[in-house]
């Protein structure tokens, strides 16, 4: 056992408010670059080697201002940065999207108000000659945007300096297959850039070639845009890279590709950061993820990733995102069941409503919470030394080092744990998972099972942690 859990198992644990958490404003900056632990291979490490859980909130437009106006309303990212401390959350997705413009009422989808968005900055230059079919000059995709990769920098760097890892999602796949005019909108048709440059190359007016490795021209403005993106941001401790959001099973092997081709240009920099695979939809398995050449990666439902998330078994680093698993979904015990088998846990977040609805709002505030919960938690303990061990606990949720420490899930407030492997005595301590207060209640002597109630109602966290040889 660490000295670290030591101290932490006889000391005393403030309440782990989310307020409390925001009360100052600031954390230490992000360490890095992760890596994936060696000891541990279910979690990344920090520059230090310390095991890191990462949970967070993300939302569509956190890059990108979308809206029903042109320009669209600028994103408050700072704003976003302050809501996320006071969670207590450590993780940004930060999302990709490369529509110009669409119109989303043609999919009837939930969140759309009126009849197109809008979404900037892109990262080519819009020089002509020519108009788009937007009525926009054409994009140069020979040409960067300034604005965007200035925009990229600065907002991973901010992130970084406030305790926050970003990945950055390079493409956005969801669009392409379920917007009704995307095609007719993205900048690789050829009659939206002055390049020449044609992603549908059968003509279907799909364009689901540009996350195929079919087109040679396509691929060397992605290659292009992708070491750009690396010459951006190499230099930060806090980066992690998405290939593409929830792209068709088709863009498989463009996917590894594109994992193989950042690790090659990355080894001849200063900095290495992981890279991430997430789930093909529709369609597409989860055995491809776990097959894929990518250090971390975000599963669909399949194999109980919902409601009784399977133990993760170390081959990968295993983000499990609610956009994968729900859309905007999921509740408090899918957070702990996620955390408690290995895996860290992620949320589609509607934020303030504008593009993803506001409905949502008040619904998903446990989840946010107990993200943060869980956040504080793995920092008081040496997670590295911590896997999946449900036999241990009667509710089959339980991380632990058997004998040392234990942390178990108890939905309605009580727990069986299996201390067989405990010679001595541990102290008892109980988390609402409601409040995310906790409460010390005594000791319990190892070497058996034992059935612990927790002094409050409702569910609620277990840990249990060695007091002496």
């Amino acid at each position: 056992m660490s000295a670290t859990l030591w101290a932490c198992g006889l000391g005393v644990l403030a309440a782990l408010t989310a307020g409390e958490a925001g009360a100052a404003g600031e954390r230490p900056p992000a360490s890095g670059p992760l890596r994936i632990h060696p000891a541990n291979p279910r979690y990344f490490a920090d520059a230090s080697g310390k095991a890191v859980l990462l949970v967070g909130s993300h939302t569509w437009n956190n890059l990108l201002d979308m809206g029903v106006t042109d320009p669209p309303p600028q994103f408050d990212f700072n704003a976003y940065l302050d809501w996320m401390v006071k969670l207590d959350h450590n993780f940004i997705r930060l999302w990709a999207w490369e529509l110009p413009s669409w119109d989303p009422s043609a999919n009837n989808q939930s969140w759309s108000q009126r009849k197109r968005y809008f979404a900037a900055p892109q990262p080519w230059l819009r020089t002509g000659p020519g108009h788009a079919r937007d009525g926009k000059p054409k994009f140069d995709l020979d040409k960067f945007n300034p604005d965007y990769f200035e925009r990229l920098r600065a907002r991973v760097e901010a992130a970084g300096q406030r305790g926050f890892y970003v990945s950055i999602m390079l493409f956005e796949g969801w669009c392409m297959q379920f917007i009704a005019d995307a095609w007719a909108n993205h900048p690789f048709n050829p009659a939206n850039n002055v390049n020449g440059v044609n992603g549908d190359p059968n003509g279907d007016g799909k364009g689901l070639e540009v996350h195929e490795l079919s087109v040679k021209a396509v691929t060397a403005v992605q290659e292009a845009y992708v070491r750009k993106v690396i010459d951006t941001v190499n230099d930060l401790d806090n980066v992690l890279y998405e290939i593409s959001n929830e792209n068709h099973p088709p863009s498989t092997e463009w996917q590894h590709h594109l994992i193989r081709f950042i690790k090659d240009y990355e080894r001849a920099k200063p900095k290495q950061h992981p890279v991430g695979m997430t789930f093909q939809y529709r369609g597409g398995s989860n055995q491809t993820l776990f097959d894929s050449p990518a250090d971390w990666v975000s599963p669909n439902p399949d194999g109980g990733y919902r409601d009784d998330p399977p133990p993760a078994d170390g081959k990968k680093v295993v983000l499990n995102d609610t956009d994968h698993l729900w859309g905007i979904g999921g509740n408090q015990a899918w957070v702990w069941k996620s955390f408690l088998r290995g895996h860290n846990p992620l949320f589609m977040d509607p934020y303030d409503g504008r593009i993803l609805g506001g409905r949502f709002e008040a619904k998903y505030e446990p989840v946010r919470r107990s993200m943060g919960y869980a956040l504080k938690l793995a920092r008081r303990l040496d997670l590295a030394a911590l896997t999946p061990q449900g036999a241990l606990a009667s509710s089959k949720y339980c991380l632990a080092n058997a004998g040392k420490a234990y942390l178990a899930y108890a939905p309605e407030g009580k727990v069986t744990a299996d201390l067989s492997a405990a010679k001595g005595s541990l102290s008892v301590e109980w988390l609402d998972v409601k409040t995310g207060n906790t409460e010390k209640a005594g000791s319990v002597r190892g070497g058996a099972s034992r059935e612990l109630t927790a002094p409050f109602q409702g569910e609620a966290i277990l840990l249990l942690t060695a007091t002496g040889p």
